[in-house]
């Protein structure tokens, strides 16, 4: 495979981002994105690599009963055709490199927000708006995931911590199933028009890394402040993005 060392940096990114309860799709964009590789590629191999890494986070969330369906039907519910329909939408090569860098750019600007990682239950009071309300929230961001190739996890979280709609714990869970789900329409979307120019064996190697990172990461307690390593990505993306736009306006 050429570019072997993508294999590496996959690893690593999903080493990483699973150790601390993240996905890493805008990494895995970022990455991509650096390369001249087919853009439909990009959308499909970053969607398949976060459904492989938020699976497992997705489970435990699940299985430790921290998952509030009442909140997260709403969110995902409209999201879901929203994410196909915005894999489906054929757009140019120059238009979707131009999307995704100002995609990315705004991303490492939520990235970089501090929010409030307190969890007091009890004291705090959360807004959980309306079903109108977090249904075009959802359907935006869904929109958005499954035209540009991510799970949309890096707006909705940041943004719903930014509202105080719930605890951040929940949020996180809602975030890693918003992400699941939106990554598997968006999949849904691309396999319906595959381009002939894929490279399936670089595609396969990448999912392959991001599944042995995962698994290792998720099962590792790593003593890393996840603040630090949002604001170290944040940079990373953000240069991705500023050299997307300069390279495709």
């Amino acid at each position: 495979m050429e570019h072997w060392e993508i294999i590496l940096f996959f690893l690593i990114i999903a080493f990483i981002y699973s150790s601390v309860g993240f996905g890493g799709g805008s990494s895995y964009l970022a990455v991509l994105a650096m390369y001249s590789f087919p853009y439909q590629e990009i959308r499909l191999t970053a969607l398949i690599c976060n459904v492989i890494v938020v699976v497992g986070g997705v489970y435990i969330y699940v299985k430790n009963k921290q998952t509030d369906w009442s909140k997260i039907l709403p969110i995902t519910l409209v999201s879901v055709p929203m994410a196909y329909l915005g894999a489906v939408l054929k757009i140019s090569q120059e238009t979707f490199f131009l999307i995704l860098g100002i995609t990315l750019i705004i991303a490492s600007l939520l990235l970089w927000i501090k929010t409030d990682a307190k969890n007091n239950e009890e004291t705090s009071v959360y807004n959980e708006g309306s079903l109108i309300k977090n249904g075009f929230l959802g359907g935006g961001i869904g929109f958005l995931s499954g035209l540009v190739g991510i799970g949309g996890g890096i707006f909705l979280s940041p943004l719903l911590n930014l509202m105080k709609w719930s605890t951040p714990r929940k949020i996180a869970a809602t975030s890693s199933v918003f992400i699941l789900v939106n990554s598997i329409s968006g999949i849904f979307g691309q396999v319906s028009k595959l381009s002939a120019d894929m490279d399936y064996v670089r595609i396969g190697s990448l999912c392959f890394a991001v599944f042995i990172g995962g698994q290792i990461g998720s099962r590792m307690s790593l003593n890393w402040n996840p603040l630090v390593i949002k604001r170290v990505t944040a940079i990373l993306v953000l240069i991705a993005g500023i050299n997307v736009l300069i390279k495709y306006w």
